[in-house]
């Protein structure tokens, strides 16, 4: 087994966050070490690393700001991080890139360390570069491609991606296309005995029919314009819950409120109401101009939920072929404003779209597959004789 110094977010709450923390809970369920290194305000406070134990195999790294999107370490945070990983010695760090500045100098000192370096490269896309949101994520792209080829592995979501890096110079045999998992036993449609948050839910709603967005309320999301054709259409009996938080919430919510059916949910940090929404959910709605891979609708897959999604990143490839239904990055308020009415009024539809969500998920995005796949790519960069025992 492998010791992993991870370095990742454990906060605010985003895609990021959940990948990392569902991905070291499943290494450590594997008998692997991990040292999770991450930005936060340190025990002993500002400038002192939290001392890592077997008790707790944790490294604060400090911070000047931190955000949903980006990072950025106080001055002193490069060295704090040197001296972690030359005190907990790990086999390999692996780091879920956070958008900081550390992200580019990690190469040169995981080499002088002799470590070996692995990336998970999140930040979302669109390969036709469509709209704004897309060209400002493609220059992230060219900004982050020169690091990432000295990285000795990069794992990115989709062939798509992978085809994105490899134009911008980041060879090939550094790639690793490892999609994101979720877990179909913790994320799975409802069972005949429903759990006491589903049970809550079906008695607040009191029979509407629900079509859910759950993810960052941001620009890039396209929330506003899954708003807009909800309010052209009115859907009767339903309401639309919208789930999550992020800068342009507020703005939405005074345009968009009660009197169009639009339950404001806020964000929702326990796993056990998340799952439970998408389980009374009979439609999920993901609007984005740009993705990577989404969690939310891989978990909205696994739980038997009907997905509707555009074919940004590598949603579009995930549910194409029968387990969703994928609509363009491009007019998405009137392809909306179609299906809405359609979706309402056939149940059967919504509810064999779910079924075969289902059925993709635990096809090819489990986390058991995930897992095995990264446990290969380990082995291949770290010789067995030098893993700790």
């Amino acid at each position: 087994m492998a010791h992993i110094a991870w370095l990742g977010k454990k906060s605010p709450f985003c895609g990021n966050v959940t990948y990392g923390l569902s991905t070291t809970a499943a290494l450590k369920q594997r008998g692997h070490d991990i040292s999770f290194i991450h930005f936060d305000t340190p025990a002993g406070g500002l400038g002192r690393v939290a001392e890592a134990s077997e008790q707790s195999p944790e490294v604060a790294l400090p911070y000047l700001v931190k955000s949903q999107v980006y990072t950025i370490p106080s001055p002193g945070a490069q060295r704090e991080l040197r001296e972690s990983l030359e005190r907990l010695r790990p086999d390999l760090v692996h780091a879920s890139l956070t958008l900081s500045p550390l992200d580019f100098r990690l190469p040169d000192l995981c080499q002088q360390l002799g470590l070996p370096l692995v990336a998970t490269f999140h930040p979302p896309f669109d390969a036709a570069l469509r709209n704004l949101s897309s060209g400002t994520q493609q220059l992230t792209y060219q900004l982050y491609a020169p690091s990432l080829a000295r990285y000795d592995r990069v794992v990115v979501f989709s062939d798509l991606q992978a085809d994105v890096l490899m134009r911008l110079g980041v060879p090939a045999n550094r790639l690793a296309v490892i999609p994101n998992g979720v877990d179909p036993e913790q994320w799975a449609p409802a069972t005949e005995a429903p759990s006491p948050a589903l049970i809550e839910l079906r008695q607040r709603f009191n029979g509407e029919r629900v079509f859910l967005y759950m993810g960052r309320i941001a620009t890039e999301k396209n929330v506003e314009a899954l708003l807009r054709a909800w309010r052209l259409v009115q859907p009767a009996g339903c309401t639309l819950v919208v789930v999550g938080d992020g800068p342009v919430r507020q703005s939405l919510m005074q345009a968009y409120g009660p009197e169009c059916n639009v339950h404001w949910w806020g964000h929702e940090p326990d796993q056990t109401r998340r799952l439970a929404l998408l389980q009374l959910a009979e439609v999920f709605l993901l609007p984005s101009l740009v993705e990577g891979l989404s969690l939310a609708l891989l978990e909205a897959m696994a739980s038997g939920t009907a997905c509707v999604a555009t074919d940004a990143g590598a949603d579009g490839e995930v549910i194409e072929g029968g387990a969703g239904i994928v609509i363009s990055t491009q007019g998405v308020t009137t392809q909306l404003r179609t299906l809405l009415p359609v979706l309402r009024d056939q149940p059967v539809l919504t509810a064999e779209l779910g079924r075969r969500a289902r059925e993709r998920a635990l096809e090819r995005y489990t986390l058991q597959r995930n897992i095995d796949q990264l446990e290969q790519l380990y082995a291949d960069l770290v010789p067995q004789g030098s893993v700790a025992a």
